[in-house]
């Protein structure tokens, strides 16, 4: 009896038998780390503070050293800005004639302008808004964008163009710095169907949090003077009068055609009102010392990111974002590949492993950013990264999707450890979300490092596809993203011994992991590093 209500309280997809002591302590930790009582562990929230508590617990628990001089913890300064709503607006001008847009139902303002107050600019359209060199692709080419402001596809990207090199380049901070070269004041974003991951009540609701920024000039970048999102419900108001449809423009983009750029018969006229703080907030940073005499002065950094969104807006009267899958469960597992690091008997991995559940990556990447910069002292030669976010154990784990593999020689460990535990490498089958850029691996390729980023795999057009679109759809940065959902726990326990297998084929390996030739992120590995913080 006690068995069989042990399996109706646990979520699972369907078990034949009870779960694994493995799945359940991975579980365990999701439990805790997605409970309502730490509110969704936005950034510097006391709930978040909570969380990490409970990493360097966990991390010392499993006998793992702390990894900073101040013990598990490295401190991130942050400034912190929110929209104030109540006192901004965005209205639309054609002919000398005022339509003033309802804010959250037409269009949202961006939180992260790097200017306040009123403006006024004209609009022009221009495709991507990508400026590619390597592949003979600018958008911004030829176009008069002085004092204006870019209208942007957002999504997808030029046909014959890598999706990695699309993603690097459709980054926040790319694309800024690239409209910023041309003059562009600020950037209206019209997402494309087909890359909208979540509806746009949720993109609302997200749009009310605060965006963040490190408290250090150095490392700030991706910001404009003026952004915003449009309604794609509503996006032939902003085009009406062009020529163009918004649907025209998506067929072609779907279709893998040239966009056309244009002026649009209308000016944008806008007030926008921020308020400012400063937060603190942490990584949790633990160290396995390697065990060869050389070897250990390098080390091979697992990361997850602790945070989510906090507390926001109800949605089906339900205000806590428990980031359950996004993103407890890679903490999760970066703790029991922790515990097992050190439960094992045979001989310790040679590199030194370093485990960090970083913070503010829901905030542009920053807390990985802040490592990636500024590493503790004890910290040695980074020369790996392994990341896992959102793996999404929500499907049996057969196959494995791997961003980066095909960049550096991390896929000879990769590709090892996948045909030992019986798992089949696939190729991204949604390229156009640009995730390779899109989680804290990045902070450490913009260093580079070599990187990967782990999830659970499918194949395109699958049923496992349908069931990813769905999880998206009903429940990324959703207070649906609980710990009611169904999970597969085995899954998750696979997905486990794979990165212990990495991580440890990555630590042993003779050689050093070093970039493909022809990777476009190889150039990274030459760029001088940042100054440092001033004493």
């Amino acid at each position: 009896m006690r068995i069989c209500l042990l399996l109706l309280l646990l979520p699972s997809l369907c078990w034949a038998k009870a779960p694994s002591p493995e799945g359940q302590r991975w579980w365990s930790h999701v439990e805790a780390l997605a409970s309502d009582e730490l509110e969704g562990r936005d950034t510097g929230s006391p709930g978040y503070l909570r969380a990490a508590e409970y990493v360097a617990a966990k991390l010392a628990e499993a006998g793992v050293q702390p990894g900073t001089d101040q013990g598990f913890f490295q401190d991130v300064p942050f400034i912190s800005q929110r929209l104030v709503w109540e006192r901004s607006r965005m209205s639309l001008v054609r002919e000398g004639k005022e339509t003033p847009l309802e804010l959250g139902k037409e269009v949202v303002l961006g939180s992260n302008s790097s200017r306040e107050g009123p403006l006024e600019a004209e609009l022009v359209f221009v495709g991507y808004g990508l400026s590619i060199p390597e592949a003979g692709h600018d958008d911004l080419a030829g176009q008069a964008l002085e004092g204006k402001i870019a209208v942007v596809l957002f999504g997808g990207s030029p046909k014959g163009v890598s999706s990695n090199l699309a993603a690097h380049y459709g980054s926040r901070a790319e694309r800024a710095a690239a409209l910023q070269r041309a003059g562009a004041v600020g950037m209206l974003v019209l997402p494309s169907p087909s890359a909208q991951e979540v509806p746009w009540e949720r993109v609302v609701a997200g749009s009310r949090h605060p965006v963040m920024m490190l408290d250090e000039p150095a490392l700030q970048d991706g910001l404009l003077p003026w952004s915003a999102i449009f309604n794609l419900e509503h996006a032939n108001t902003l085009l009406a009068g062009s020529g163009h449809t918004f649907e025209e423009l998506v067929a072609l983009a779907d279709a893998g055609k040239p966009l056309p750029h244009f002026a649009l018969p209308t000016s944008v006229r806008s007030d926008v009102a921020l308020e400012r703080a400063q937060v603190h907030c942490r990584n949790v940073v633990g160290r396995l010392p390697g065990s060869d005499a050389t070897l250990a002065a390098e080390s091979v950094v697992l990361t997850a990111h602790l945070d989510h969104v906090g507390v926001g807006e109800p949605l089906k009267g339900d205000r806590i974002y428990n980031g359950a899958m996004d993103n407890a469960s890679g903490v999760a597992a970066l703790l029991e590949v922790a515990r097992s690091f050190q439960q094992d008997k045979g001989p310790k991995p040679r590199r030194t492993l370093l485990f960090v559940a970083v913070t503010g990556e829901e905030k542009g990447l920053l807390g990985s950013r802040w490592f990636a910069e500024r590493p503790p002292e004890g910290s040695g030669q980074i020369v790996a990264n392994v990341n896992t976010d959102m793996f999404l154990p929500i499907i049996p784990f057969k196959e494995l999707l791997a961003y980066g593999a095909q960049e550096s020689s991390l896929s000879a460990a990769l590709k090892a450890s996948a045909t030992r535990l019986g798992l089949r490498l696939v190729d991204d089958p949604n390229p156009q979300a640009n995730s390779f850029v899109r989680s804290d691996q990045y902070s450490f390729i913009r260093k580079g490092i070599p990187a990967l980023a782990l999830k659970v795999g499918y194949r395109k057009g699958s049923r496992e596809e349908r069931l990813m679109k769905e999880w998206r759809s009903a429940r990324y940065h959703g207070p649906a993203d609980d710990l009611s959902q169904p999970v597969n726990l085995e899954a998750a326990v696979r997905f486990v011994r794979l990165m212990k297998e990495l991580s440890q084929g990555v630590a042993n390996a003779p050689s050093r992991p070093r970039w493909n030739d022809d990777s476009f992120f190889r150039r990274f590995a030459q760029q001088p590093p940042v100054p440092p913080l001033a004493p």
